[in-house]
């Protein structure tokens, strides 16, 4: 058989990679810290590798501090945050069982489809985008539908709302409901106390508060939500995300299930370094800080918040877009003109707000200033 030789004019000329230096205000991602991107770069190892398998440990007890939890079963999923939830649910749900979900906004959304995908019978509780549960109404729900499992955003990212936890996991408890809570715009960046809040099972991304790149997505499962995964009558219904097989690489068999993304996982150790080395309530206090310094100085231009004080996230602001001013016409002005991301607000709030996140190694004075400036004049300009 005569080769076929390669036809060049088929050949095509790609430009060197050459992105822009943005400065990633928005919900997500973030700008990744200078030694996360280091360590991203580090020589890749295989994932059984003795070498990686001791930093996998480390990962896993650096994870734990973060969350403050004690749970054996804490892992980073190979994956985005979106990966994460769906290996909560995954693994969580069976079919029939009663979830309830709390719907504020549009992470709560997605919450109710993935479970429903599972076979859940999900019961919605709703308030309007932007405002949040208290435990009257959270107690009054878990009454009236026993759920196996009730799930609650922690950080909103579509909102910037932050859903108080303490106190709903002793309600849980009391009706034998597992507390499940997303945690993708909090990890690192707010207060969050995994084991003193009876939190069951948790899930977050690495690209908000860790500041590190997304690719990879955390979850931590207590000893109640293990309970119900060894109980399972049938297998989990998605292969790849399925923690009974999954822990077992993760757990101290060190079993292969995947090829983990080495890399990544270099990344999120010393993201999660990082996260030690501060403490993490000088971390929280910063956040709060800059978020403080970011709310006066709106204030200070005329722009208003959309979520009342006392609930908003210091990772992520939703700031009201003045009347006759068009939101998306002045985000795209800040990343043409000033390199700056932010976002738009979705569902709801599409058109109303603009979304700003201050996170992890985004979350600077110098940051807050620069953004303000470019903010106010790609107003005045629109």
């Amino acid at each position: 058989m005569a080769a076929v030789s390669v036809n060049d004019a088929h050949r095509i000329a790609v430009p060197q990679l050459d992105m822009p230096p943005r400065l990633l205000l928005g919900p997500g991602p973030s700008n990744a810290h200078p030694r996360v991107l280091q360590a991203l770069s580090s020589p890749q190892v295989g994932h059984l590798d003795p070498s990686f398998i001791a930093l996998m440990t480390e990962v896993q007890e650096l994870l734990r501090y973060a969350w403050q939890t004690d749970n054996s079963l804490t892992i980073p999923v190979s994956g985005t945050g979106s990966a994460a939830m769906e290996a909560t649910l995954a693994n969580s749900v069976e079919p029939g069982d009663v979830v309830v979900v709390g719907v504020n906004g549009y992470f709560g959304e997605r919450l109710c489809d993935m479970a429903a995908r599972y076979g859940a019978d999900v019961r919605r509780i709703e308030k309007p985008w932007g405002e949040v549960f208290d435990l009257d109404e959270i107690g009054e729900a878990l009454d009236a539908h026993r759920p196996a499992i009730l799930a609650l955003v922690h950080a909103e990212t579509s909102t910037g709302a932050r859903q108080p936890i303490e106190g709903v996991g002793e309600l849980c408890r009391e009706m034998d409901t597992l507390l499940l809570v997303d945690t993708v715009t909090s990890l690192g960046g707010v207060p969050l106390f995994i084991d003193a809040w009876g939190v069951d099972m948790a899930y977050s991304g690495t690209q908000k508060c860790l500041s590190c790149p997304p690719g990879l997505g955390p979850l931590t499962f207590g000893p109640r939500a293990v309970e119900k995964l060894a109980r399972r009558a049938e297998k989990v219904p998605n292969w790849y995300l399925d923690l009974t097989a999954v822990s077992r690489y993760w757990g101290s068999e060190r079993t292969y299930h995947h090829t983990a993304p080495i890399n990544m996982n270099y990344g999120l150790r010393e993201a999660l370094r990082l996260v030690a080395e501060e403490g993490l309530e000088k971390r929280w206090e910063r956040h709060r800080r800059n978020a403080q310094a970011l709310w006066d100085g709106l204030e200070a231009i005329g722009l208003r918040c959309h979520v009342p004080f006392e609930h908003r996230l210091p990772s992520l602001t939703t700031v009201q877009v003045p009347e006759g001013v068009d939101a998306k016409r002045v985000a795209q002005t800040l990343l043409r003109d000033f390199n700056i991301e932010i976002a738009g607000g979705l569902g709801q709030l599409a058109g109303r707000v603009w979304r700003v996140g201050l996170m992890g190694y985004n979350s600077r004075p110098e940051n807050v200033s620069r953004l303000l400036d470019a903010l106010e004049r790609a107003i005045m300009a629109a």
